[in-house]
């Protein structure tokens, strides 16, 4: 597998649930393996996970939140399905999960303000100690003890601090070109992630998950109401504890449904070939990784409308027969129009902001395709779509510091 296909294809993986509950059960499920039964636990994380974990569902449940995901996933969850760990719980680790709650033997802090990912899970029962940590990325165990006894450390190196990190030295130009003339066989493992998410907006049918989505579809008529159900359908089922995983991107299952099924419905309204359609994906991806890279893969920017949805306008552009000059028009015009939409946790307004994600790239992929775009000299935009691709990351990260820690205080006031 070529490289950049490849580095897609390793960024990639299942989450059941959104991806932060998810890290918080596996965290929860290293540190109970330590222990011979759960008496209490303590749950420390950053910013981003405690925001984005606050109030989204938990699959199979009718839960939310960060103590229900910590305490599901240390009495129940298995450790071997990573972000799965919540998979297939039955009724008896549910009950025992409530009983934990209601007696406040499971406290959660959010113990430092910083995107970068954090998740400490303290586990105690029968006498004894299990302690999890993960840094970086949503499954990256650095640190394992048993009762004071070290099994695991392993600070993350520069490359487990940033896996993705190679991207930034290439331009779009060469991400377009790698796209165009990489053969299509090193591609094809993206037909996985499409069939996770197809699935999971069809739990989300069979579970009556979809009110919004629904709604804002309408009779999936145009090109624009086919995006608009396939992405929102599977991000609202996601958000409502529909039953089955996303394929995550960049550590966000919703990045990843918001990279792909837009193109995919635009693909089936207009009969296009499943190598198009494969080749809009990977630029999709490839661009979403590379403005992530730069904004962190948690922070107050919502990275799902911003990152997903420009990298869904360059695929569109691409799969409706554009330049590579054009592509790099659909950048400039999706900073210049959506910049600054907030990230304030995974919850049920994720499907309305994706929305406006697949709206606003349907609009800016039609405007660059007419070779029409924002002038560089205005806002943020850079002067080439590489720098563009930068400043909407700083906005992120720098950027939003206070107005991550302004929505954390509303968060706490609730």
């Amino acid at each position: 597998m070529k490289q950049l296909a490849q580095l897609i294809h390793q960024d990639m993986a299942p989450a059941y649930g959104v991806t932060e509950p998810g890290a918080i059960a596996y965290a929860c499920a290293l540190a109970r393996a330590q222990v011979p039964q759960v008496e209490s636990i303590w749950l420390g994380v950053n910013s981003g996970i405690y925001k984005n974990a606050f109030t989204c569902a938990i699959p199979g449940t009718e839960e939310e939140g960060c103590a229900w995901a910590a305490a599901l996933g240390a009495l129940g969850g298995d450790a071997e399905k990573g972000l799965a760990a919540l998979e297939n719980l039955s009724e008896d680790v549910h009950a025992h999960a409530q009983a934990l709650l209601e007696q406040g033997a499971v406290t959660v802090e959010m113990c430092r303000l910083a995107p970068e990912i954090f998740i400490e899970a303290r586990v105690e029962g029968g006498g004894h100690r299990g302690v999890a940590r993960l840094e970086n990325t949503h499954t990256g165990l650095t640190y394992l003890e048993k009762d004071g006894v070290v099994l695991k450390n392993d600070p993350p190196s520069p490359q487990q601090q940033d896996p993705c990190q190679e991207i930034c030295g290439y331009t779009l130009k060469e991400l377009c070109q790698y796209v165009r003339q990489t053969p299509l066989e090193e591609f094809l493992f993206l037909e996985d992630a499409l069939a996770m998410n197809q699935a999971l907006l069809q739990a989300g049918e069979q579970e009556n998950k979809l009110p919004l989505t629904r709604a804002l579809a309408g009779n999936r008529e145009s090109i624009l109401d086919e995006m608009t159900y396939l992405a929102c359908g599977a991000i609202e089922a996601r958000v409502r504890g529909a039953s089955a995983p996303a394929m995550s991107l960049t550590g966000s299952g919703s990045h990843g449904i918001l990279a792909t099924m837009p193109l995919l419905g635009a693909a089936q309204k207009e009969n296009a070939s499943r190598e198009d359609l494969l080749r809009a994906l990977a630029l999709s991806c490839l661009v979403t990784i590379y403005i992530k890279e730069y904004s962190g893969r948690l922070s107050a920017l919502c990275g799902c409308a911003l990152a997903g949805g420009t990298g869904t306008a360059c695929g569109l552009v691409l799969l409706f027969g554009g330049s590579d000059e054009q592509i790099a028009l659909a950048v400039q015009n999706m900073a210049a129009s959506l910049t600054g939409m907030i990230c304030h946790g995974g919850n049920q307004g994720c499907a309305l902001k994706a929305r406006a994600g697949v709206q606003c790239a349907w609009d800016m992929s039609r405007l660059a395709l007419q070779s029409l775009a924002v002038d560089s000299r205005h806002s943020i935009l850079g002067q080439t779509p590489e720098k563009t691709m930068q400043n909407m990351g700083r906005i992120a990260c720098p950027g939003m510091t206070h107005t991550e820690e302004t929505i954390l205080e509303i968060l706490s006031e609730k």
